[in-house]
């Protein structure tokens, strides 16, 4: 079952990182990197188009407290979401504190090692401070870098499913879990 999340407050910091809540004066750097083609495709929704169109969905993350904004040098480079998981879709995971990780980061700062930076420290703070039993977390068969972020996290597959973007294409997409035991495990 999906856990309660808010992220009031909650600030994270790793070495080259600093994930907290989302502020209004984040606006422009949530657009340059939201706007660019290819960057939100990779996660299922169409690259914003306008600044009142990223002012919507940054009013949502303020107002959710479920998305950290992933901090670089005093920029904002990305998000991360601790999102509901579709438990309709995966009912066997009932009795299961959970919830499902969503990434996204500015196309300038792929291949850098920073994405699994911040979902570790988001990981940690999980399973260690929330005490979740399982993180659920996906990403499309073709998106080679989201699956070797998971992969790097200690994410597993589990199985594969289909997906309807907010675009309109249905693609396979690839679930992937990680439990408390094994994220401790690898942690001790």
């Amino acid at each position: 079952m999906n856990a309660e999340i808010d992220l009031s407050g909650v600030i994270l910091k790793t070495e080259r990182l600093i994930l907290r809540p989302w502020r209004e004066t984040d606006l422009d750097d949530f657009y340059e990197y939201a706007s660019v083609e290819g960057v939100g495709e990779s996660a299922g929704w169409v690259h914003h188009q306008s600044p009142d169109e990223t002012r919507t969905v940054l009013a949502a993350f303020i107002r959710e407290k479920k998305t950290f904004a992933i901090e670089h040098g005093g920029k904002v480079i990305g998000s991360l979401g601790i999102e509901c998981y579709d438990e309709a879709a995966l009912p066997e995971l009932h009795d299961m504190r959970g919830r499902e990780l969503g990434f996204v980061l500015s196309k300038a700062y792929w291949g850098k090692g920073l994405m699994p930076e911040a979902a570790e420290a988001v990981l940690e703070y999980l399973f260690c401070q929330v005490r979740l039993d399982l993180v659920v977390c996906r990403h499309f068969a073709e998106n080679l870098r989201s699956k070797r972020v998971q992969e790097k996290c200690g994410f597993r597959f589990y199985k594969t499913s289909r997906y309807q973007t907010q675009y309109g294409a249905v693609k396979d997409d690839c679930i992937n879990l990680l439990c408390k035991e094994d994220y401790l495990q690898a942690h001790a």
